[in-house]
């Protein structure tokens, strides 16, 4: 059996693909950077970085099927092109390497943040028009061209399948992801209000399982989200409250106060050189609610995701067995 490469494994989506895969018999190779490692699963690393072609090629060699999860997700950056070499440039390097390798397969992870919201209905799919221009920030906007150079080589014969998932939760979250830092802010009491904004929230075990059902069942030039609920913030609170036993916020906080935080925040960041506790890039984003449906994962890939409370009751558990929060 040929190797499968995925890169991304020591973040937390690319951790619970890689171990699926082990789990299903494959022998996993990862690109990893020298600061990084992946831990619990038997896997096969090899020293890269997205940015060093040369690397990527290695890691690439002798692989069948390519999963490319890993990207820069920082929702604020000194250097903003840094996002754009690891993301754009990288995924670019990613692709030559698979195909130069051959590869049977590539699942390339896109974002939610690249489908469109359409006005009269709220809720997006895989075909709503969007551009460039509609997306909020660097990281969107990074994720977006990455998506885009993801088509070419489609269109040019490399077998790649786009996936565009929502936000996952669940166990395993190390950094933590934005929508883990929700969960861990909660716990931590440090969330005494929210805005109006809506998420779909997915269990980061059923978006593992979609990518493998993309590879085994997508169409090559698609794209597929990977969702489950669409729910308003003030819900994902009111569900933490329920499993944790404790008090929901109740105070919702008006946008333009929340973008004066983000304005304040944002530019001491940019004087201190330390990320900004509220991003103003995530002010902006937050005036969409990014729901959407995966129905067109459901009916081609056999995608069925559960209950995103499930998910949140898993990750409630993980971050108080790991972090310092009480439950």
């Amino acid at each position: 059996m040929k190797s499968v490469l995925v890169t991304g494994a020591s973040g937390f989506l690319g951790w619970h693909v890689a171990r699926l895969l082990c789990e299903r018999g494959y022998i996993v190779r990862t690109l990893v950077r020298r600061a990084s490692r992946v831990d619990g699963i038997p896997v096969e690393p090899v020293t890269g970085d997205l940015r060093d072609a040369e690397s990527v090629r290695r890691a690439a060699d002798g692989c069948g099927l390519v999963f490319h999860l890993a990207a820069d997700y920082r929702l604020w950056a000194r250097n903003p092109h840094e996002l754009y070499e690891s993301n754009v440039e990288g995924t670019r390097n990613v692709l030559e390497a698979a195909s130069r390798a051959g590869v049977e397969r590539v699942i390339y992870t896109s974002t939610v943040g690249c489908i469109g919201i359409p006005h009269d209905t709220g809720i997006g799919d895989e075909s709503t028009p969007v551009t460039l221009d509609a997306m909020a920030g660097d990281y969107k906007r990074s994720k977006f061209l990455a998506e885009q150079v993801a088509r070419e080589y489609a269109a040019q014969g490399l077998p790649v399948v786009i996936v565009n998932p929502t936000a996952p939760i669940g166990d395993h979250d190390v950094k933590p992801t934005p929508t883990g830092q929700i969960v861990l802010d909660f716990l931590n009491g440090n969330m005494p209000a929210f805005i109006d904004t809506g998420l779909n929230v997915v269990d980061v075990r059923d978006v593992a399982l979609g990518h493998l059902q993309a590879c085994e069942r997508g169409r090559i030039g698609e794209r597929y989200i990977l969702g489950s609920e669409n729910l308003t913030l003030a819900q994902i609170l009111e569900a933490l409250a329920r499993i944790t036993g404790r008090r929901a916020p109740k105070v919702r906080l008006p946008y333009a106060v929340a973008y004066g935080a983000g304005m304040a925040s944002t530019a001491w960041a940019g004087l201190t050189g330390k990320p900004p506790r509220v991003p103003m890039d995530a002010v902006r984003m937050a005036r969409k609610k990014m729901w959407v449906s995966h129905e067109k994962a459901r009916r081609e890939l056999g995608y069925e995701p559960g209950p995103a409370e499930t998910a949140l009751q898993r990750a409630v558990e993980w971050f108080a067995s790991h972090w310092a929060v009480a439950v």
